[in-house]
């Protein structure tokens, strides 16, 4: 009988090992290949959501500013318009 509680832990302890190879190959695959995305993240030049908010952001206030420009000259010029024919 102590025979064969041997040998089972013995094949525990194999097991064991393998597993534990395993779960560390694991890991060491997931880093690799968060690894990998990084680097084929930084080559492709991406911009981060919150600078690319800032920047949409930006824009429009830069349109709503350019339209209030723009009814702002037509306002001007139908005023010169306007002295011109009464002169």
């Amino acid at each position: 009988m102590q025979t064969d509680n041997r040998i089972l832990d013995d094949m525990a302890r194999v097991l064991s090992g393998a597993l534990s190879v395993a779960g560390g190959a694991r890991a060491e695959m997931r880093q690799r290949a968060r690894q990998h995305a990084e680097l084929l993240l930084a080559r492709m030049d991406l911009v981060r959501r919150e600078e690319f908010e800032v920047v949409r952001d930006m824009a429009t206030l830069a349109r709503e500013e350019n339209e209030r420009l723009s009814r702002r000259i037509e306002e001007l010029e139908s005023s010169v318009k306007r002295r011109k024919r009464r002169t």
